[in-house]
C-alpha cells in the first residue's frame, strides 16, 4: 500500500519529531519546564485535531442526512485519520511520560492530561483493526439508513411501524408490522458479530477483558459499580414493575380483544417495549395534533433563559427519503455549531424528541469556549443525558401544557394524577428494557459466539415479562441500531434519567425555592433554571471528573434515592 500526504502534513511531521525528541529528554527535568513542555503538546495536538474533528462531524452529519455512500465513504477517511492521529505510539509516550512525572499539578491542565491520556489510550490498538472497525460500522450504518420495512410490497418508515403498532387492534397488520421492521436483524447481524470481534481484539491488545470493560474504564466508570447499580434498580424497580405490568396486560388484553395470556411481543404498542403503551385515559397526542414542535420548543427554552433559534437554523428536523430516521444532536467543532437532527410529527413521542435533543444542544451550546479544547464537551455522556431527559419528561407534565397554553389550568389539574400514572409505568417500563440492553450487551462482549438469539429473548423474558413468539429464532437484538453502532452506551441512558431526578430536586428546592407545591416543575418563564445550569452543569464542560461535577452542583454524587421517590411509588405526591 503506498501512502500520499500533504505537504502540510509533512510539515507537521517534522516539527512533530522535534518536538518529540525535545519533550522526552526534558519533559522530567523540572515542574516548570514539563508545565511549558505540555502547552507545547496541546497547541501541536490542537492545530492538527481541531480541523480534522470539525470536517469528521459534518460528513457525519451530511451522511445522515443524505444517506449516500459517498458521504459514509467519506466519513470513514475522516474517521480513520482522527484514528490515525490518536494511535500515534510517540504521542502516547509522551502522555505517559508528562502522567509520570506528576509535576502538572494545574487543576485545568491535570484533568484535560487525563482526558487526552484515555482517548489515546483507546486508539493504541493496532491500526489495521481500527480501520477495519471503522469500515464494519460504515457498512451498518449505510445499511440502517438505506433499510424500509416492507408489508406486502409496501414500505414503511419507522415511523409508520410505530403508527400501526400504536394504533391497530388488527392482530393481523401488528404481528405483520412489528416482524417487517425485524427484517433489518439477518441483514446485519453477521457483521455485528464480527464487529464484536473486532473490538474485543482490539480490547485485548490494550489490557482488557473485552470491549465493554474496556468501554466502560476508558469513560471513567467502574464496571463492577455500573453492575452494582443495575442490580439495585433492578431490586428498586423489580416488584413495582411485576405489578403495573400486571394492570397493562389486562388493559391491552382487553383492548385488542384476546387473553392476557395470549399477549404477544406486537401488542405492546412498540418495537422493543421500550416506551409506555397508551393504557390510560389520557391521549398525549391530542395536546400537539396540528401544532408545531418546532415552535413550542423555541419558545419554552427561550423562556428559561436558554435560546435556540442559532441552533433551529443549523438543524433538519423533518423527514426526507435515505434520511437517518432516529434523532441525534452533534457539536460540529466544538466552537459552538450545534445541531439537531429529528423526524418530526406532531404528536407527543416528538415533542418529547424534540425537548429531549434539544435539551443535549443547550448544554454543547453553553460550555465555556475558554476551556481548552478537549474539555469543550460534557462531564460525561450521562451528564448530557441527564439534562435531555429532564426537558425529554416536561411533555408529560400537565402543568407544563398549562403554562405553555396547550391546555387549561383546569383541565391540567383534571389530568395530572392520570399523566403521573403514564410517566410511572413509562420510566418502569424503559428501565427494565435498559436491563436488557446493558446485561445482553455485557454478555455479548463477554462470549460472542454464543446463541446470541436466545440470549436476548431469555433477557426480554426475565426483565420485560414479555414471551418469546413460539419457535422464533431470529437476530431480533442486531435490530437495534445502538448495539452496532453506539456500542456500551445504553446503561448511560438510565444513568441519566437517575441524574435527572436528582438535578429537578435541587432546581426545586434550592433554585425556585418550591418546597410545598406537589408534583414536578415546568421551569417555564423561570430564566434562573436556566442561569443555575450554565453556571454549574453546562459552563464546566469536562473540566471535573462526573461525579465530582455533579456533587458540585447538587451537594451530592449520584444517587438513585431521587428516582425511587419519584417513580417507585403507587401516585402523585
Amino acid at each position: 500500500m503506498t501512502c500520499k500526504c500533504s505537504f502540510q502534513s509533512r510539515f507537521i511531521g517534522s516539527i512533530f519529531a522535534a518536538l518529540l525528541a525535545f519533550l522526552l529528554f526534558s519533559c522530567s527535568s523540572n515542574p516548570q519546564k514539563t508545565n511549558s513542555d505540555f502547552d507545547k503538546f496541546v497547541a501541536e495536538y490542537d492545530s492538527v485535531v481541531k480541523p480534522i474533528y470539525k470536517e469528521m462531524n459534518r460528513a457525519a452529519w451530511e451522511a445522515a442526512i443524505s444517506g449516500d455512500k459517498i458521504d459514509f465513504d467519506r466519513l470513514a477517511e475522516w474517521k480513520k485519520k482522527y484514528m490515525a492521529y490518536h494511535s500515534s505510539k510517540d504521542r502516547f509516550k509522551i502522555l505517559e511520560e508528562f502522567k509520570g512525572s506528576e509535576d502538572i499539578t494545574d487543576a485545568v491542565k491535570a484533568r484535560e492530561l487525563d482526558v487526552l491520556y484515555l482517548m489515546f489510550l483507546s486508539n493504541q490498538a493496532d491500526v489495521d483493526i481500527q480501520q477495519q472497525i471503522i469500515d464494519k460500522e460504515n457498512i451498518i450504518e449505510e445499511k440502517f439508513n438505506a433499510f424500509r420495512a416492507k408489508i406486502d410490497g409496501k414500505s414503511y418508515s419507522d415511523n409508520d411501524i410505530e403508527d400501526i403498532l400504536k394504533n391497530s387492534v388488527d392482530q393481523k397488520q401488528l404481528e405483520a408490522a412489528w416482524k417487517a421492521h425485524k427484517e433489518i436483524g439477518p441483514l446485519v447481524a453477521a457483521y455485528i458479530i464480527e464487529l464484536v470481534k473486532l473490538r474485543n481484539k482490539l480490547a485485548s491488545q490494550l489490557g482488557f477483558g473485552n470491549f465493554h470493560e474496556m468501554s466502560l474504564r476508558i469513560s471513567e466508570q467502574d464496571p463492577n459499580e455500573i453492575e452494582r447499580l443495575f442490580d439495585e434498580l433492578d431490586e428498586l424497580t423489580g416488584k413495582s414493575f411485576i405489578i403495573v405490568k400486571n394492570e397493562l396486560d389486562s388493559i391491552l388484553a382487553l383492548r385488542l380483544k384476546i387473553n392476557k395470556k395470549d399477549l404477544m411481543p406486537w401488542d405492546y404498542q412498540n418495537r422493543y417495549f421500550q416506551q409506555a403503551p397508551g393504557i390510560y385515559n389520557i391521549k398525549p397526542d391530542k395536546y400537539f395534533a396540528g401544532k408545531n414542535i418546532e415552535t413550542i420548543a423555541k419558545s419554552f427554552y427561550k423562556s428559561i433563559g436558554l435560546p435556540v433559534n442559532d441552533i433551529i437554523k443549523r438543524s433538519h428536523l423533518y423527514e426526507k427519503p435515505g434520511k437517518n430516521q432516529h434523532a441525534f444532536c452533534i457539536d460540529i467543532d466544538n466552537e459552538g455549531d450545534v445541531r439537531v437532527l429529528c423526524n418530526l410529527k406532531s404528536n407527543a413521542m416528538w415533542m418529547n424528541t424534540m425537548l429531549h435533543e434539544l435539551g443535549h444542544a443547550v448544554y454543547y451550546k453553553n460550555i465555556d469556549r475558554d476551556l481548552p479544547f478537549i474539555l469543550r464537551q460534557p462531564a460525561h455522556s450521562l451528564t448530557t443525558e441527564a439534562i435531555a431527559m429532564m426537558f425529554g419528561r416536561l411533555y408529560s407534565n400537565p402543568a407544563w401544557l398549562a403554562d405553555m397554553k396547550l391546555c387549561s389550568k383546569a383541565e391540567a389539574d383534571e389530568i395530572a394524577q392520570q399523566f403521573f400514572n403514564n410517566i410511572r409505568l413509562e420510566q418502569l417500563v424503559f428501565s427494565r428494557w435498559v436491563q436488557v440492553m446493558y446485561r445482553f450487551e455485557k454478555a455479548m462482549y463477554e462470549n460472542p459466539d454464543q446463541d446470541l438469539n436466545t440470549l436476548w429473548w431469555q433477557l426480554v423474558e426475565k426483565y420485560q415479562l414479555i414471551r418469546k413468539p413460539e419457535g422464533r429464532n431470529m437476530p431480533d437484538w442486531a435490530t437495534k441500531i445502538h448495539i452496532a453502532a453506539y456500542p456500551c452506551y445504553y446503561h448511560n441512558y438510565l444513568m441519566g434519567e437517575l441524574l435527572a431526578s436528582q438535578l429537578n430536586h435541587y432546581i426545586k428546592v434550592e433554585i425556585l425555592k418550591d418546597t410545598i407545591a406537589s408534583g414536578w416543575p415546568t421551569y417555564v418563564n423561570r430564566p434562573e433554571v436556566g442561569e443555575y445550569l450554565k453556571k454549574k452543569v453546562f459552563g464546566p464542560g469536562a473540566r471535573y471528573y462526573w461525579n465530582d461535577m455533579i456533587e458540585k452542583a447538587t451537594g451530592e454524587k449520584l444517587s438513585a434515592k431521587y428516582y425511587a421517590e419519584d417513580f417507585v411509588v403507587s401516585k402523585l405526591k
